[in-house]
Formats: structure tokens, sequence, C-alpha cells
């Protein structure tokens, strides 16, 4: 499937595409990059041979901005607001990103801010840099709000408490405590981000595909009640059951030496010989 941008390089690796955000000089969402995003999800979603999408940047100082504050300026507002009926683009590409059925890992070097810190929150998981990333809701300061799914996403992602100082603080979130309080999954040093990523992508994107995208829609269904989340992990566990691809690799676990003493202590090494090498 060709993916062909003019701020978007992706470079696709058997089930891997590295997506890279060139906007300079900050990466800030205009017009244009919020375009080629859209374009990009709805492409990614439809690729059937995808399982992980690794999403970095060009610049090591800016992950990705908040949208074009002038571009802001520019909408109308001469008539009273109405409550939608339906999920505006912006809210509408985060879920596209959020709902796939690929793994969407943020590489996440420097700064990331405003829509762009929602739409990285949107992903699937997120990595940093220690002392060097930094997150930052910067909407309250301007008068607005988040509007690209920040006051929904990070009080379910840091808790209510936090979400709020924030969202409202208008203040760096630093990688150490952004880690410790949920919204990275990792940090590193510089040099050691980009290694760990790639071996964790390869790593997934090595197993059955049809567990990863429906272990990913179970966890989705994590954000309902709990036995109706119940019944869907049921359900998705029924079907990969049926897979040639479970079949093979669960006989194939026994083959290597699991449920022997021996294999389950190097388990996370057994997993990583049932991964197809050839995938990427």
């Amino acid at each position: 499937m060709p993916y062909d941008y003019k701020l978007i390089k992706v470079a696709v690796d058997g089930r891997i595409a590295n997506v890279t955000i060139n906007n300079p000089p900050v990466n800030v969402i205009t017009m244009d990059l919020l375009a080629e995003l859209a374009a990009l999800s709805t492409a990614l979603k439809a690729d059937p041979e995808l399982t992980v999408v690794v999403v970095k940047s060009a610049d090591p100082d800016f992950f990705l901005a908040h949208f074009d504050v002038a571009a802001i300026l520019e909408r109308p507002t001469g008539f009273e607001p109405q409550r939608d009926v339906q999920l505006k683009p912006f809210h509408a590409l985060c879920e596209r990103f959020r709902c796939m059925n690929k793994v969407i890992i943020a590489q996440v070097e420097g700064r990331v801010g405003g829509g762009g810190a929602e739409l990285a929150a949107s992903f699937d998981m997120r990595f940093g840099v220690r002392g060097k990333t930094r997150i930052n809701q910067m909407e309250v300061p301007l008068g607005i709000l988040p509007g690209g799914s920040g006051t929904q996403r990070l009080p379910r992602m840091l808790g209510r408490g936090r979400a709020l100082e924030v969202i409202l603080g208008g203040d760096d979130l630093d990688a150490e405590t952004a880690e410790r309080w949920g919204w990275l999954n990792r940090i590193f040093e510089a040099g050691e981000i980009g290694p760990f990523v790639d071996k964790l992508a390869c790593r997934i994107a090595s197993f059955p595909p049809p567990a990863v995208r429906l272990a990913k829609e179970s966890v989705n269904a994590a954000e309902k009640p709990l036995l109706d989340g119940l019944f869907e992990e049921a359900y998705q566990f029924e079907r990969l059951l049926r897979t040639d691809e479970a079949r093979r690799n669960m006989q194939r676990f026994l083959d290597i030496g699991g449920q022997t003493r021996e294999g389950e202590l190097r388990v996370n090494d057994l997993n990583a010989e049932l991964g197809d090498k050839g995938s990427n």
C-alpha cells in the first residue's frame, strides 16, 4: 500500500510501519499536517499486512506540538455553539488510532503538547527520554481547554487530580513524573530509546497477527463495565483458539520446553522463539 505524504515519511518493513513526522520548525499541527495525519490513519487502518506502527519525529527536540493557534483564531464564532451529534474530525482521528487493529507506539524524544499530546495519549504505548521529554497541555492559559480529547483521556489515564494539575496548571510534565503517573510507559537515555522501541516493535510484529489484533480489541473493552469486558474477553479468546496460528504456536511452546521447570524459568525467551522470524 503506498504512503505518499509531504510532511510524513512512512517506511514499511514487514508487519511494521515506521512513521516520521517532519513539519518544521516545531511540528505544529497545521491544517496540512492534520489532513495528512487523517489520511495516514485511514490508510494504516486499511492495511491488512501491518500489526505495529511506530510514530516518531524527524526533530528530536519536538515530537508533535499543539494545533495551529492562528488556524483556531480563524474559526467562525458568530453563532451560538451547539452540542455535536457526531465526533469532531480531530476526535475521530484520535479514536481511529486508538481503535484500529494495529499497535500504535509513540517514540516521544522531545516536547509534545496540546493536540499533539492528546493524539499521542490516544496511542497504545508511549516511550520517552529521561530529562528531555516534556508534556504540556497549554490550552487553559490561552483561555480555551484541551478540545482534542484531553479532558476525557487524561482523567482515565492519570486520575482526576493529576489530570486537573496538568490541564489547569499549563506547566511541563517532565519525563520522570510522566512515567510515574502513567503517561509514559518507560523512559530511557537518549541513545537507548530507539533500540528499545525497535526491539519491542519487532517482537510484537513477530507474534501471530490475529492474537495481537484481538488482544488490543479486548483491552479496549476494559473501558466498558467489567462484566461486559469479561464477556468480550471470553469471546475473543474463543475466536483465537480456533486459528491455525494459535494451534501451531501452542504445540510449539510445548515442544521447546514449555511446562517444564527449565523452560518456565526462561518463558520470555521461549516467547521470543515462538515469533515469526520472517515478519519484518
